[in-house]
């Protein structure tokens, strides 16, 4: 999905469906940030979707991502931003920021150690009294199985439609699995479908909070109902002490 994949995220994931969580999470890190809140530091930022929306909010926002093209098609979106190629488990820009915010990319954190290094790299890019948004697609207490869908065309004639099929095949552990069908048409009409499987992290809400609290965050879990999810999005607040 972010490598081969890459170019055609705006055709899979449209800035425009994320206008209305974007403007929440930004609302809640400005409203909490007891810094002066001028500059943001998203990781995992992927193709730049929420930052197109959130940047108006700050002065400076910076845009950490592991996947090159991820990183070419957010520059595309977002030439007023700053951006870097990094792992949120081990990058360090050397400076401080108001906010930090990690939105479902946290959801490739798949063991406690992971986990707790994004946390801790959050940490110390936040400055003393900011805040650090972290949105998780799911919690241990809130996944269900289940499945989605959707796609967008392109004027040049071109078009994807996906399928996500989420499920756990092992309730025991700290992970579950999405799995993505993509039909993907040329713009010579031509197709292909192709499979993903990706492996993501499952917390409980306790163990969020333990290691946000370990981290050196006053931490809190926020709910939230997102007008097209089905079910209450938890995520969870740190203010940097």
């Amino acid at each position: 999905m972010y490598d081969e994949l890459a170019p055609w995220w705006p055709l899979l994931s449209s800035p425009a469906d994320y206008e209305e969580e974007a403007s929440y999470w930004a609302g809640v890190l400005t409203r909490h940030c007891r810094a002066p809140c001028r500059s943001l530091l998203e990781l995992g930022s992927g193709g730049g979707n929420n930052a197109s929306w959130m940047k108006s909010r700050f002065d400076h926002v910076t845009l950490v991502d592991p996947a090159p093209g991820m990183l070419d098609v957010s520059r595309s979106l977002n030439p007023d931003c700053e951006h870097a190629a990094g792992d949120m488990r081990s990058v360090r820009l050397g400076r401080v920021f108001d906010c930090v915010f990690i939105h479902d990319a946290i959801g490739y954190m798949t063991t406690p150690e992971d986990l707790t290094r994004a946390i801790e790299t959050a940490r110390v890019h936040c400055r003393e009294g900011g805040a650090a948004l972290f949105a998780p697609d799911f919690v241990l207490e809130n996944f269900t199985p289940g499945t989605d869908h959707g796609g967008h065309d392109a004027a040049d004639g071109r078009a994807l439609r996906f399928l996500e099929w989420s499920w756990d095949p092992d309730p025991s552990d700290t992970t579950y699995v999405a799995d993505y069908a993509f039909l993907i048409r040329e713009a010579d009409g031509s197709t292909k479908v192709l499979h993903d499987r990706h492996l993501e992290g499952l917390f409980a809400e306790a163990e969020w909070l333990r290691l946000l609290t370990a981290a050196g965050f006053d931490a809190r879990a926020l709910r939230y109902r997102h007008s097209e999810v089905e079910h209450e999005i938890v995520s969870f607040l740190g203010i940097a002490r």
